[in-house]
């Protein structure tokens, strides 16, 4: 398994596995991490690879001291199955 890496050119986190990819577009605004789209290649959708990416996003956020505002739809699902990354919300 990759580590989930900042694409600060593109603003996306990547996770990269069997490669393929996984990444999640994201605005740092004011000190919160707008999380826009996350999306994972078909080949690994079901293996777990978006929620490892979103653990990867979340610990950065946490890192950089960011609230995250979860406009995608899986990512707002994600943070509301896992009550240890709430904190985080805005």
């Amino acid at each position: 398994m990759s580590d989930v890496i900042d694409n600060t050119e593109r603003s996306r986190f990547e996770l990269e596995e069997q490669g393929e990819l996984a990444f999640a577009n994201y605005r740092r605004i004011d000190g919160r991490l707008v999380l826009a789209h996350v999306e994972a290649a078909p080949v690994l959708r079901g293996t777990g690879a978006a929620g490892r990416l979103m653990e990867g996003v979340l610990a950065a956020a946490r890192a950089e001291g960011l609230k995250v505002v979860p406009l995608c739809s899986y990512a707002a699902a994600y943070i509301r199955r896992h009550s240890r990354h709430q904190d985080l919300l805005e």
